[in-house]
C-alpha cells in the first residue's frame, strides 16, 4: 500500500515539476524574444519600419497638408506685411531693407514648407544614428539563460514536497501570465512610438509654415522640439534595455526559485514601466509640450 501511495505521489510530483519547468522555459523565452526585438525595432527609421504606411503618410503630407500650409503661409505673410506697414507710422518712417527682409521670410517659409518631409526624415535619421551608435556601447545581451539552469532547478524541485510544488506551480504560472502581459505592453510602447512618429510626420507642413513669423512661430518651434523628443525617445529606450541587460546578466539561479522568479519579474516590470516613461522624459528634456 505504501508503495502505491509513493508511486502516485511521485507521479503527481513529476507532473508538477514538468509543468513548472515548462512554465519557466516559456516565460523566459517569451521575455528574451520580446526584449531582444526592442533594439531592432527602435533602430528602424520610419521608412524601414513599414514602407507602405510611410508611403501613405508621405502622400498625405504632400497632397493634402501642403496646400493647407500654403494658405497658412499666405495668411501669415499678409498679416506680417500689414503689421510691418502700420508699425512704421503708416509708411512715413519706412526702411527699404524691411521689404528685403519680408521677401527673405517669404522665400524661407516656402522652402521650409515644401521640404518639410525631408527635414522631418533628417531629424529622425540623426536620431537613428544616435540609436545605432548607442547599441554598440550598451550591452545588448538581454537573454536570461534558463537552459543551463534547468538541471539545477530539477534537482531543487525533486527535494520539494507536493504542497510546495503546487504553490510553486501556481506562482510560476501566474508570473508567466504576467510576463506575457508585459511583453504585450512592450510591443505597445514600441509600436505606439512609431505610430506617433507617423502622425507627427503627416501634418508637419502646417507648423513648419509658421516658423518664420515671430508671433506664430512658437507652433513650429514646439513641433520641431516634439520631433527631436520623439527621435531621442529611441535612445532612452536603448538605455533602458542596457540597464535591463546589466541586471539580468548579473542574475544567478539559486535553490530559492521563488526569489529568482520574483527578481526576473521585478526587472521586467521595471523595464516596462520605464519604457512607458521614456516619452515623457524625452519631451521634458527637450521642452516639448
Amino acid at each position: 500500500m505504501d508503495s502505491i501511495f509513493e508511486k502516485i505521489t511521485k507521479a503527481i510530483n513529476d507532473f508538477l515539476m514538468s509543468v513548472i519547468e515548462s512554465s519557466l522555459s516559456t516565460m523566459f523565452n517569451d521575455v528574451n524574444e520580446k526584449v531582444g526585438t526592442i533594439a531592432a525595432e527602435v533602430g528602424k527609421t520610419p521608412q524601414q519600419w513599414n514602407a507602405s504606411v510611410f508611403s501613405i503618410i508621405q502622400t498625405l503630407s504632400e497632397n493634402v497638408i501642403l496646400p493647407i500650409a500654403g494658405l497658412i503661409i499666405t495668411f501669415i505673410l499678409c498679416y506680417e506685411l500689414i503689421t510691418m506697414i502700420t508699425e512704421k507710422n503708416n509708411m512715413h518712417d519706412i526702411d527699404t531693407f524691411m521689404f528685403f527682409k519680408f521677401l527673405f521670410k517669404a522665400c524661407a517659409a516656402v522652402v521650409i514648407a515644401t521640404h518639410t518631409f525631408d527635414i522631418i526624415m533628417g531629424v529622425f535619421d540623426l536620431a537613428q544614428y544616435v540609436v545605432r551608435q548607442s547599441s554598440g556601447v550598451i550591452g545588448s545581451n538581454t537573454s536570461v539563460d534558463i537552459s543551463s539552469a534547468i538541471t539545477d532547478i530539477h534537482s531543487t524541485l525533486e527535494a520539494m514536497s507536493t504542497g510546495e510544488l503546487v504553490l510553486l506551480m501556481l506562482e510560476s504560472s501566474l508570473i508567466s501570465l504576467c510576463m506575457k502581459i508585459l511583453s504585450v505592453c512592450i510591443t505597445v510602447v514600441i509600436f505606439g512610438r512609431m505610430i506617433e512618429i507617423y502622425l507627427y510626420s503627416s501634418v508637419g507642413a502646417i507648423p513648419f509654415a509658421t516658423m518664420t513669423n515671430r508671433e506664430w512661430g512658437q507652433m513650429g518651434n514646439n513641433y520641431l522640439r516634439g520631433l527631436v523628443a520623439l527621435g531621442f525617445q529611441g535612445f532612452f529606450i536603448m538605455v533602458c534595455v542596457g540597464i535591463y541587460a546589466a541586471l539580468v546578466n548579473s542574475l544567478t539561479f539559486t535553490s530559492d526559485i521563488q526569489a529568482t522568479l520574483l527578481s526576473v519579474a521585478a526587472y521586467t516590470v521595471v523595464l516596462c514601466f520605464t519604457l512607458f516613461k521614456t516619452g515623457g522624459i524625452s519631451k521634458s528634456i527637450f521642452n516639448a509640450h
